[in-house]
């Protein structure tokens, strides 16, 4: 396929991802949309604020994240003029680790639970819609993604979480940031491919698994897109 057929169909592909957003987003005011930062999740930002500037920017900041996401959020929130809400842990990082040790090397899931999947669920609790960056070429965890589906919290309660991405590839990412001008997260020139907190983050183990990088392949979610009971 040559690069003009590329942006022409990634062009096509940013169009359905428009319409998608703008039928749940548009004069809804419960809508928010998680951004880690990684290219997908700021490609969608950016596509989401251009029709509702004020939707809520959450993103999960476990205290544990590398200096180079900190730098990379706190530019796009600046230059984007971002309704960032950052989401914090019960505990500080000493804190938790003053009562229990190093979890992320001892209990990488407990560490998930009390820095990413508690924060978060409480916070999507308050909204309708949850618009998340997920694809299924990510993660065969993932490769049963559905673009729109209910997903139930803790608690019982039911939002429309909604991955307008599911199918699109990395290529697509990379090409639909490069027609947008959307500067990308330095870590990727480093050769990683996926990026969560830093100590259990590390350049991929396998070439062909973009997650493998993730927890030394002691697991491959961190728990926050699985539903309460599941």
């Amino acid at each position: 396929m040559s690069v003009a057929e590329i942006a022409n169909e990634v062009a096509a592909k940013l169009e359905n991802v428009r319409s998608a957003l703008a039928q749940e987003i548009t004069g809804a005011g419960d809508v928010c949309l998680t951004c880690s930062f990684q290219a997908e999740d700021v490609l969608l930002t950016k596509l989401a604020i251009a029709i509702d500037p004020a939707i809520p920017i959450l993103f999960l900041d476990t205290g544990y994240h590398f200096t180079e996401t900190y730098e990379y959020r706190d530019r796009i929130a600046r230059e984007w003029n971002l309704n960032l809400v950052n989401l914090l842990p019960a505990q500080t990082v000493e804190q938790q680790e003053a009562q229990f040790g190093i979890l992320y090397q001892s209990a990488p899931d407990q560490c998930c639970k009390l820095r990413k999947v508690e924060p978060l669920f409480k916070a999507v609790a308050e909204y309708r819609v949850w618009i998340t960056g997920l694809r299924r070429e990510q993660a065969k965890s993932r490769a049963a993604l559905e673009e729109r589906a209910l997903f139930t919290l803790p608690g019982g309660k039911q939002v429309i979480k909604l991955a307008p991405l599911t199918e699109w590839t990395t290529r697509d990412v990379w090409h639909a940031c490069e027609q947008l001008g959307i500067p990308r997260l330095s870590l990727y020139d480093r050769g990683y491919s996926s990026i969560g907190c830093e100590p259990c983050t590390s350049l991929p183990l396998d070439p062909n698994d973009p997650r493998s990088g993730r927890w030394a392949g002691r697991k491959v979610e961190c728990g926050i897109h699985i539903e309460a009971g599941k």
